[in-house]
């Protein structure tokens, strides 16, 4: 299957649309529950959980390009601005992959290695589409904190058809 830069940036534009949506909801919120712990979730507060969303995008674009970037602190973004900021930074980035990339390279298998030193096959399209889908898994976590918070979820935050 041929994936198109085209069809891969809208996909992109979207999940982004969504993860700004989410910061510009909790940013509504008092700020100490941006930090505010939940039980049983991986990244128990809001800011691990979109630190963890933004960071796993700029990981595997970051295997991508052989730049594998491991030193991003979570404790500098703990804050909807340092979010913003970091989201803006990596969404950019990954637009930059998909755009300098042909629609035959985005589509071809190929080598990458991890942060362990593993190698891996992969096709830089599902690396994309994996990183997106993955942001609305985390964005179902943040809905389900915020419910044990006693907020309400932003409206309208699944993948936009429009």
């Amino acid at each position: 299957m041929t994936y198109t830069a085209a069809g891969l940036l809208d996909i992109h534009e979207r999940t982004h649309r969504s993860i700004q949506g989410v910061l510009d909801h909790v940013a509504t919120l008092p700020e100490a529950e941006l930090t505010r712990s939940a039980e049983g979730f991986s990244y128990p507060t809001l800011a691990s959980q979109l630190h963890h969303v933004i960071g796993a995008e700029r990981y595997w674009f970051g295997v991508l390009n052989a730049d594998i970037c491991l030193d991003d602190d979570e404790a500098t973004h703990q804050t909807i601005d340092a979010l913003r900021a970091l989201r803006q930074e990596v969404a950019n980035a990954t637009a930059a992959f998909i755009r300098s990339r042909t629609d035959d390279e985005l589509s071809t298998l190929r080598t990458i290695t991890k942060w362990n030193g593993e190698t891996a096959e992969v096709v830089p399209a599902h690396v994309l589409l994996r990183t997106q889908t993955h942001a609305y898994q985390h964005q179902g976590e943040i809905a389900t904190m915020l419910r044990q918070f006693g907020h309400t979820c932003p409206a309208m935050l699944d993948f936009p058809l429009t």
